[in-house]
């Protein structure tokens, strides 16, 4: 539905057919959780390479957020983010080893003493098992994309199928068969997808075959003018793209032998075990003619990079097109069940993603790709459809937002802040004018990104690689791609130094230090 149209039926009252939130009514939440959505990903950003009409319903009758980041871009932490409303260093969740802290105040805990009943359903990844949910039912470690398995209280199962499919399935049942009617809900619906490896389903293994996608414009940076871990890092299509990657399956006399040499490998072999034999002839008569040419060696130098970003779209879209269907179906089933007009619905993801951008994939920098993530929200009767805006979010307020939203108050120790103002349509004064990042993982960790820490305001953004011992700085009104640090250019020498103090203000605000 266009904004415009949507903003007119909402004027007559006739927005959506769905009744609107009755006052003093606590409304359901429901937040749909992806991993690794890149922004050019999500149709209603705007020149997207496809489209996602279930997405693009919630911003159209709800709010779509510019300038939502993240404050760790890597799967745990930035859901622990989410949980409790704190950066890596208050919740303890760094990087991706190790086990969340389940035994501190968490979203979902605050919601239920305030008598909401908690679910979560799919992907966790935090580790240890989860707290404040009265139910749950998640994937085991990463997940798996076919034959997934669930863990749950009543222990280990498998559910045979397409994990995206069985999380959008388990999701609509447990809301129509196993929740508690007289009690308002808070339910995380979590997907794996658009996780790598990127497997589609078997309807979408043909869906982009034929599509030939536009190049981003960085796809071959030389990684010129910034700091020296742009070109260390191992996250290239060029050199780190692989096998897995491309679904080269090994023949059927090979799924026996596991190789011990990597943990990826070995994630591998059991990713493509659980497909049957006929799902994994699907996958070799859909992508052994894709391959051929780099199976054969036939392309090499910019031909091979650009036939690989073209395989890696393929793929990556459509595990997206099937996750956005799922959350079409659950928005249909809000429909029609009646739910809709008092359920607030979040969709975002864990970060953003590189899609060639910098001839990269995953995500862990604070560059603009992988800090953004998608973010809409629709809360009927409340916020506007179609209204968006540029104000600089992050993951952390997340928390402290539904709870002001249902009436609740904000624990003093969150370090988020509620933009629920936003949603109602007001300009909260006093908003942030920057935002502070921090990534922990680095070398020998697996891409090889440096850690780093920095700031980014409305226009510009500054970096500490703190083991190189090197800086970066953006103007990104003039360089929105960040090809060019200016960091030590005296024409930036006042902009420079108020970075830095900035910098040094939150670091210490946050108490990062």
């Amino acid at each position: 539905m266009p904004r415009s149209l949507a903003l007119a039926l909402m004027s007559l009252g006739l927005f959506g057919g769905c009744a609107l939130a009755q006052t003093g009514d606590r409304p359901n939440i429901i937040v749909i959780f992806s991993d690794d959505h890149a922004l050019r990903a999500v149709s209603a950003y705007g020149d997207a390479l496809i489209e996602t009409p279930g997405i693009d319903r919630i911003a159209d009758q709800g709010m779509l957020f510019r300038h939502a980041t993240v404050t760790n871009s890597i799967c745990g932490p930035s859901r622990a983010a989410l949980l409790t409303g704190k950066f890596s260093h208050l919740n303890g969740k760094f990087t991706n080893g190790g086990l969340f802290d389940g035994s501190q105040p968490t979203l979902p805990k605050y919601l239920q003493a305030q008598g909401y009943e908690t679910a979560i359903i799919g992907k966790w990844h935090l580790g240890s098992e989860p707290t404040g949910f009265d139910h749950w039912d998640i994937l085991r470690n990463q997940g798996e994309y076919f034959q997934p398995t669930f863990l749950s209280a009543r222990g280990e199962t498998v559910s045979g199928g397409y994990a995206t499919d069985v999380i959008g399935q388990k999701t609509i049942d447990w809301l129509q068969w196993q929740r508690d009617r007289d009690r308002p809900f808070f339910l995380m619906s979590q997907h794996k997808s658009p996780h790598r490896e990127w497997f589609p389903p078997l309807r979408h293994l043909n869906l982009y075959a034929d599509t030939v996608f536009p190049e981003p414009d960085t796809l071959f940076d030389t990684y010129e003018g910034r700091a020296s871990g742009a070109a260390q890092q191992a996250m290239t299509l060029a050199h780190h793209f692989n096998h897995r990657d491309l679904k080269i399956l090994p023949a059927e006399a090979e799924l026996a032998v596991r190789p011990a040499d990597t943990r990826q490998e070995a994630g591998w072999r059991n990713m493509i075990s659980r497909l049957t034999p006929g799902q994994r002839q699907a996958y070799r008569d859909a992508f052994e003619p894709l391959n051929r040419p780099l199976v054969e060696g036939s392309l090499d130098g910019d031909d091979r990079v650009r036939h690989i970003y073209q395989r890696y779209m393929q793929d990556y879209l459509a595990t997206v097109t099937a996750m956005d269907e799922n959350i079409g179906r659950l928005l249909d089933y809000l429909d029609e069940s009646g739910l809709a007009g008092n359920t607030i619905v979040i969709y975002t993801s864990d970060q953003g993603f590189y899609l060639g951008e910098h001839g990269w994939y995953d995500k862990r920098w604070m560059y603009e790709e992988s800090l953004h993530t998608p973010l809409t929200v629709r809360w009927p009767g409340v916020t506007p459809p179609g209204s968006e805006t540029g104000a600089l979010i992050q993951n952390i307020d997340l928390a402290p937002t539904l709870l002001d939203a249902v009436g609740a108050p904000v624990p003093g120790d969150m370090q988020g802040e509620s933009f629920a103002p936003f949603l109602r349509g007001e300009e909260p004064d006093g908003w942030r004018d920057a935002i502070y990042y921090h990534y922990y993982e680095g070398p020998p960790a697996v891409h090889a990104v440096p850690r780093h820490y920095g700031v980014r305001s409305d226009r510009y953004k500054l970096i500490h690689y703190y083991d190189l011992g090197e800086w970066e700085l953006f103007d990104l009104e003039r360089d929105p791609n960040e090809m060019q640090s200016v960091y030590g250019n005296p024409e930036y020498r006042d902009v420079q130094a108020e970075m830095l103090q900035r910098l040094q203000t939150l670091r210490t605000a946050y108490g990062d230090t």
